[in-house]
């Protein structure tokens, strides 16, 4: 059915514009404002806003080095309004793009949208599903001198993953800032528990065009884009602003796995191993490389974070990763992703401070059964959230199952059912000594690896 919308949509509609951004200081803050335009359709004018009053900018907000990430984070920007439609071409007219540039932009955005095409049923080829003709003329820029001020940008969404990287770099205080989008009360809640005030906070308010939503509304299509690969351009505007060094992610060896077994269909594409390395590439290639773009959990898988996450007992009644529930800053206790926090602490934290934290015992929740196979891998398709691998999430119940015997207790109904299918045989027992070598943090925080190692690998 969305094959024949996709179709009929790209002939009705068989080009995309990015005419141009504006980009202005006021005040408190500077403000970003993007020209799209759909061939028979509307305009779209998304926003996005910095708020300085509590920052000292380093380096000029309207520089030629400046503008150039701000142009990319268009580019990235566009794809979310590009997918409503499909439209074949896309006319870039306010930067320029050579063949290798649009090459990795047609790859950030093919498999970015993977979840996109597979989950609305459309057949699309990583060669022809868009045509980028760039309409802007080469320019040559002079080189320019970067004021740094050597601080981490450490990315905060308000989960259990920022909160671990937060605590690692505690020996860092003086030089880390913290970076949000739409900054919610467990974000805010995260730096101020890791001991800094408020005002070490970077944030910025991305505003989506209401004419998409009506567009949505009247049928054209929706879906998943790569959100972390904003998250990525606007960090390193913002870095670039203050004199940042690094931009430290808190992204895990676990987001480079596919959610449906055999295909290259990742829900956390943009959150990937690979994204990580070609952002590097190409900000490298494009804009300047004295900024450093990494996670500092990419050598450990979810469990692991989990477990290290469990003696980080400032941030655990705080924390939020639910979708559903962000804007009411709590949990929803009916989701994949609920359901996933759940089960990957369970080992670890006391299970009645767990059903406090999450206002409900979830492994009771018969309601929660068709995401729970889905997570244990009885289904073959993962749940389409940023959550482990199904080998994780069989050795965290396998251990939780250990933790209620030992206890003496009933289990829970879905832990029961975790039982009477596993195949106990099968469940890998090694992964929380587990160590991913294919990583790009520096030397310098080697040593917060191995603080973190030495815990979760131990048998404490």
């Amino acid at each position: 059915m969305e094959q024949n919308t996709f179709e009929t949509l790209r002939k009705k509609h068989p080009s995309f514009t990015y005419r141009g951004f504006t980009l202005l200081k006021k005040e408190d803050r500077i403000h970003i404002k993007y020209d799209f335009s759909l061939e028979n359709g509307c305009e779209f004018h998304p926003t996005t806003e910095i708020l300085t009053d509590n920052l000292e900018l380093l380096n000029s907000f309207d520089s030629e080095a400046g503008k150039k990430m701000v142009f990319s984070l268009g580019m990235v920007e566009l794809v979310s309004y590009w997918k409503c439609a499909c439209p074949p071409t896309v006319y870039v007219d306010c930067g320029y793009l050579d063949d290798w540039d649009i090459r990795w932009w047609k790859k950030l955005y093919f498999g970015g949208l993977g979840e996109f095409f597979y989950r609305n049923g459309i057949s699309a080829n990583k060669d022809t599903f868009m045509n980028i003709v760039c309409r802007a003329e080469r320019k040559d820029y002079p080189l320019f001198a970067y004021n740094c001020d050597d601080y981490n940008i450490v990315t905060v969404g308000g989960g259990k993953d920022s909160a671990v990287t937060t605590d690692l770099l505690k020996n860092y205080k003086d030089k880390n800032l913290f970076f949000t989008v739409n900054d919610q009360r467990a974000r805010t809640e995260t730096v101020l528990k890791g001991g800094y005030s408020e005002d070490r906070i970077i944030k910025t308010y991305r505003k989506i065009d209401a004419n998409l939503l009506a567009l949505n509304a009247q049928g054209y299509l929706n879906g998943h884009t790569p959100f972390s690969a904003i998250v990525a351009f606007l960090s390193l505007y913002c870095a670039f602003l203050v004199g940042g060094k690094n931009i430290v992610l808190s992204n895990e060896s676990s987001a480079n796995e596919s959610n449906i077994k055999g295909a290259a269909v990742n829900h956390q594409y943009s959150k990937s191993f690979a994204f990580e390395e070609d952002f590097t590439e190409y900000v490298e290639k494009n804009i300047m490389n004295e900024i450093r773009y990494f996670s500092l959990l990419r050598p450990f898988n979810e469990l692991q974070i989990a477990k290290y996450f469990s003696k980080c007992s400032q941030f655990h009644y705080i924390f939020r990763s639910c979708n559903r529930g962000s804007k009411e800053n709590k949990w929803c206790g009916k989701c994949a992703k609920c359901l996933f926090v759940f089960i990957m602490l369970s080992p670890f934290v006391e299970y009645e401070k767990l059903v406090e934290i999450f206002a409900g015992d979830m492994l009771n929740d018969t309601d929660m059964l068709t995401d729970f196979d889905g997570l244990a891998d009885f289904a073959g398709i993962k749940p389409f959230e940023c959550v482990g691998t199904p080998g994780e999430i069989r050795l965290a119940l396998y251990l939780l199952s250990q933790k209620f015997e030992r206890e003496n207790k009933q289990k829970p109904l879905l832990l029961e059912r975790f039982c009477e299918k596993a195949d106990f045989d099968t469940v890998d027992k090694n992964l929380l000594k587990e160590y991913n070598p294919r990583h790009n943090v520096p030397d310098e925080f080697l040593e917060e690896i191995k603080e973190m190692y030495t815990y979760v690998a131990s048998d404490n």
